[in-house]
């Protein structure tokens, strides 16, 4: 049988937020729902919250026309709210991702706080070798963000992109 303490005759109890944190979490509340702050007394804390921000890394042989990976992953950043801080297109071929320098680029934008995620379309943008790949994405995490496929499913097929 299940029982509640308001059925034996006992109050509810009652909240133990500060007012300070009751403000917070309607800030919080009315930025989620797109509410400006200052539109309807929202504090001032709210205004310093960002929307996370990614850069978009695409890479592809000399001449390849990356213009639909670029628009898939614009279209798929625009879905989840991020932000783009920058694209980096790179034409370079098959040159291991070390030697690139659109992807230290990258790199750099998440050691600076730029961007918390590098966003590519296929995981052989950033090297069809796993060892490579796995090198690339820890050193994206140990900078502090995270390397983020946005069509794993194509890249596990071996479209040779």
């Amino acid at each position: 049988m299940v029982s509640s303490e308001r059925d034996q005759g006992q109050e509810p109890c009652a909240a133990r937020r500060t007012e300070g944190q009751l403000r917070r979490r309607q800030g919080l509340a009315d930025a989620s729902a797109g509410v400006t702050p200052g539109e309807t007394g929202v504090p001032a804390v709210v205004a310093r919250i960002e929307r996370f921000r990614c850069v978009i890394y695409l890479s592809g042989a000399a001449g390849a026309d990356i213009a639909a990976p670029r628009r898939e992953c614009t279209q798929y950043a625009a879905a989840f709210g991020w932000e783009i801080t920058e694209v980096i297109e790179e034409h370079v071929g098959l040159l291991p991702p070390h030697g690139r320098a659109g992807l230290g680029q990258a790199l750099d934008r998440i050691k600076a706080a730029e961007a918390g995620a590098v966003l590519t379309a296929w995981r052989s943008m950033i090297s069809s070798v796993a060892q490579e790949y796995d090198e690339v994405a820890r050193e994206i995490e140990k900078a502090g963000g995270f390397l983020h496929v946005r069509d794993s499913a194509r890249s596990a097929e071996g479209t040779g992109r």
